[in-house]
Formats: C-alpha cells, structure tokens, sequence
C-alpha cells in the first residue's frame, strides 16, 4: 500500500504542521544550527557565529512550505515532536525537497524514510510529477538517504552556494 501524507508507524507519526508553529520552528532552529555548525566546524574550525545564525534562521521563514504550493510535513516519535521535511512547487510539475531533518537522538529508527515518503505524497498531491533536491558533501549520510530511497545524481537545478549535489526522483507510481 502507498504512503500517505498523514503516516503512522508507531512509534512515528508524521503529518501536516504550519511552518510557524512553535515545534517546527523549535526543528527549524535546531536543524539549522546542526548543518550550519556542520559547515563551519569542516571549513574554519568553529562552530557559527551566534549573531548569524539568528539573522538567518530568522531570514528563512519556511512560509513557502504552506498551501497552496508547499507543505511542511512534521514527525513525532512516541508524540514528541522529531523531525521535519519540506516540500514546495518550483514549477507546475517538480517539486523540492527541503528542510529533511530528524533529532539525533531518533535517528536509525526508520523515522527519515516516513518522512521523505510523506513528502512525495505532498508533493504529488501538489500535483508535482517530479522531485529534486540539493545537498552538501559532508551530509554523507543525507545523501546516503535520498540514494537509498530511490533519487539519482542530477545537474543541478539551483545556484544555492552551498549545493554541492542535487538529486531528482521520478513521483510517478509504480503500478
């Protein structure tokens, strides 16, 4: 049976959540701070600059993760709020993944492939047919991820600074 955009797999449930709401923007600042940390510890050795990473938390709404042309999908384990994953239209038929995040202490647990799934169901419902992403080289295991569920190395569909992979998938099902 397919996913559906509202998931449950006990302990995980995954459903539809505002991009403002106090748990998601609580995912948001926590994943931001991860992958940006990420990037600076690789690259100079510290972690972000405190300033900076609320002029860009705060720049990066996510209100492009609402209908009519995003979603922004939420994920409990055992009803606390985990992870994130983020779908908006770029065009009439390919969407973007976006904002695909767990808490570490719920990661391995199956929890980022309900979310991805949930995500292609949004963006089918979306009426997308197709959808990419972009990713940095040090989110080896984001990467890992979206090859095992089934994405392939494209060009890239963006000039974002710090995509350094973009992947795209066919949402056509599989009968």
């Amino acid at each position: 049976m397919p996913p559906t955009p509202t998931r449950d797999s006990a302990p995980w449930t995954v459903a539809p959540e505002p991009y403002d709401s106090p748990a998601a923007t609580a995912l948001w600042r926590a994943y931001y701070t991860e992958v940006s940390d990420r990037w600076y510890l690789l690259h100079e050795g510290r972690r972000t600059d405190p300033d900076e990473l609320e002029r860009e938390i705060a720049a990066h709404t996510g209100a492009e993760l609402s209908p009519p042309t995003g979603q922004l999908l939420l994920a409990h384990y055992d009803g606390t709020p985990a992870g994130t994953a983020g779908v908006r239209l770029l065009d009439a038929s390919t969407a973007e993944l976006t904002r695909v995040f767990l808490r570490e202490e719920t990661r391995g647990r199956g929890g980022a492939a309900l979310l991805v799934a949930a995500a292609e169901d949004a963006a089918r419902a979306l009426g997308a047919r197709r959808m990419v992403l972009d990713t940095r080289g040090d989110l080896v295991e984001a990467r890992a991820l979206y090859t095992r569920l089934g994405y392939a190395e494209t060009e890239p569909h963006n000039d974002d600074p710090y995509a350094e992979h973009w992947f795209g998938k066919s949402l056509a099902r599989e009968s």
